[in-house]
């Protein structure tokens, strides 16, 4: 498959669930409890999968200029966690974060943001495609996953790796966000863990102080507010066994090309 024949199927999936999106004014959450749009979902992952097996999984995805940057970048789902925890380590200048990296690993790491900022980085601009029907272009620097997971040493049973958040999803607080990458992707050249974002440091709407960016999927895979890496062999211990809170509700797990 050509190039610019992958960038119009992402564009298409974006706005095709987008247009189903902008059919409730409730957006992601409301249609995650219909009767339909998760098998509307379920049926493209198939699709998904055998198109990243014909192009292969170390494609890359379309880099733009800094003349193609959006004026601004909107803040897709949680705008601010609401735990008391978040606000200490904000009003701290997140100087008490800590990234942990655990699960199958030989080593266990805990990074703090300066650490975090002194591993090997990526600058890149690249377009975020959200199933709520929007798009916008971004400049992310951000530590390589690739770098962490090198030092972690993963041990050979590893297969995914959990993304941890510090926004929690439900009322009473529970419930925190989560998603998950295999480790093909992983180590993929863009998958980074972004500190700034259009040469600044990441503006709490956008998941301060560090998000996922795995550049060839959909922007829920985009986890923000990162708090912990956990290397698993499979989903069977995560809350819905489906490795992500959306796809819990029904969401494809493979939300990419």
């Amino acid at each position: 498959m050509k190039l610019g024949d992958r960038r119009k199927r992402r564009r298409f999936l974006a706005r095709a669930f987008g247009a189903l999106a902008a059919a409730s004014l409730a957006g992601c959450q409301k249609l995650s409890t219909s009767s339909w749009f998760p098998k509307v979902l379920d049926s493209a992952e198939p699709l998904n999968e055998a198109m990243a097996k014909l192009v292969g999984r170390r494609a890359m995805a379309q880099e733009f200029t800094p003349a193609d940057l959006s004026p601004s970048f909107r803040s897709n789902g949680t705008a601010m966690p609401d735990t008391d925890a978040y606000r200490a380590l904000l009003a701290a200048g997140f100087d008490q974060w800590r990234l942990v990296v655990d699960g199958l690993v030989a080593k266990p790491l805990s990074y703090s943001l300066d650490e975090l900022r002194a591993l090997p980085s990526r600058t890149q601009i690249t377009r975020h495609d959200c199933v709520e029907g929007w798009s916008a272009i971004g400049k992310w620097r951000g530590a390589r996953l690739s770098a962490i997971l090198a030092q972690a040493a993963p041990k050979p049973n590893a297969r995914y790796v959990v993304v941890h958040c510090a926004d929690p999803m439900e009322e009473d607080g529970t419930g925190l966000y989560y998603e998950s990458i295999d480790l093909d992707d992983a180590n993929h050249e863009q998958t980074i863990l972004a500190y700034d974002l259009n040469d600044a440091p990441l503006p709490v709407a956008n998941g301060a102080p560090a998000r996922l960016r795995v550049e060839r999927q959909l922007g829920y895979k985009h986890a923000k507010y990162v708090m912990r890496l956990e290397l698993v062999e499979s989903f069977a211990a995560l809350r819905g066994g489906r490795g992500g809170y959306w796809e819990d509700q029904g969401y494809q797990w493979y939300a990419g090309i």
